[in-house]
């Protein structure tokens, strides 16, 4: 395992250590859970946090795209 040194605020480094404390775990075990969780995601995949935010459950859409602006605009 490869050590590695990051420099990070003070406020965060309060907020990193309070958390290791509360679950009971190394601030190095929980700073590589993150890592992990931020860079690989649970499914081994990025994240992409947008992916998906605007999906209206609809497959229609670009069909239809006129007259759902034509609706927005008489709004």
């Amino acid at each position: 395992m490869k050590r590695t040194t990051v420099k990070i605020p003070d406020s965060l480094d309060a907020r990193l250590r309070h958390e290791a404390e509360r679950r009971g775990v190394t601030i190095s075990e929980l700073s590589r859970e993150a890592l992990e969780a931020y860079l690989i995601g649970e499914r081994g995949t990025r994240r992409l946090g947008a992916a998906g935010a605007g999906r209206s459950g609809r497959d229609d859409v670009s069909e239809r795209i006129e007259e759902i602006l034509a609706a927005e605009v008489a709004r």
